[in-house]
């Protein structure tokens, strides 16, 4: 469960990779990439609308984990060193 959690993460927060493949495209765009040209966008940072992007874009990781945190450390702690 710990390795299906980290292969889910590590696309999800992948910005160079999409942004490299997509391009100027906007219709094809992850969420990183639209989040980082909104940012480019407004060139003065509008707080309010950037931080509430920034909290819908992690929050389906948050969930994800709450439901596979038992999981997940268990996995984690199963693979340390024992001593």
């Amino acid at each position: 469960m710990a390795v299906a959690l980290f292969q889910f993460l590590y696309p999800w927060n992948d910005f160079f990779g999409p942004l490299l493949y997509t391009g100027n495209n906007p219709k094809i765009w992850t969420l990183a990439v639209g989040l980082g040209e909104y940012t480019t966008l407004h060139r003065s940072v509008l707080w309010n609308p950037q931080m509430a992007a920034s909290v819908l874009f992690t929050l389906p990781v948050i969930v994800l984990f709450f439901f596979t945190q038992k999981a997940f450390i268990k996995g984690v702690t199963l693979t340390g060193v024992k001593g």
